[in-house]
C-alpha cells in the first residue's frame, strides 16, 4: 500500500512530536511514502522561518532520502485546483489530497482541513 505524507505529518515527525512522530518514524522504517514537492516546499518554508536557510535546505535534503518526492504534473495541478474549489482548505493541502488520490493511497495527516469525512481521498488521522 502506498502512503502519502503531507507537511503536517512531516513537521510533527521532524519535531519528534507525539503519536504522529512515532507513527511516521515507523512508516519510514518500513517504506518510502510519497510527498508532493508542494508539501516539501511548505516544510522548507516553516523550517526556514524557524531556523534559517541552511536548516531548511538540509531538512528537505534529508526528507528526500526517505520519501518519494513528486513534482506535480498538469493533471495533478488541475486536480488540486478542483479540490481547493470544492473544499475549504489551503492550496498546499489540496496537493497532498490530489497526490493521495493519484496513488489511491492513504494520506497521513493531522491537519483538520484534510480530515473531512466525505472527502474523496482516504486519510489517517495522526493526532
Amino acid at each position: 500500500m502506498t502512503t502519502v505524507l503531507d507537511s503536517w505529518a512531516a513537521l510533527r515527525y521532524l519535531e519528534d512530536h507525539g503519536r504522529a512522530a512515532i507513527e511516521v518514524a515507523a512508516l519510514l522504517a518500513a517504506e518510502r511514502p510519497v510527498m508532493s514537492w508542494i508539501n516539501l516546499g511548505e516544510v522548507f518554508y516553516v523550517i526556514r522561518r524557524a531556523a534559517g536557510e541552511d536548516a531548511a535546505s538540509s531538512t528537505v535534503r534529508d526528507l528526500r532520502d526517505v520519501v518519494v518526492a513528486e513534482l506535480p504534473d498538469d493533471q495533478r495541478i488541475l486536480q488540486a485546483g478542483r479540490i481547493k474549489y470544492d473544499y475549504p482548505l489551503a492550496y498546499a493541502d489540496a496537493f497532498a489530497a490530489a497526490t493521495a488520490q493519484a496513488h489511491d493511497a492513504e494520506l497521513w495527516t493531522g491537519d483538520p482541513e484534510l480530515l473531512i469525512e466525505s472527502a474523496p481521498w482516504r486519510w489517517r488521522d495522526l493526532r
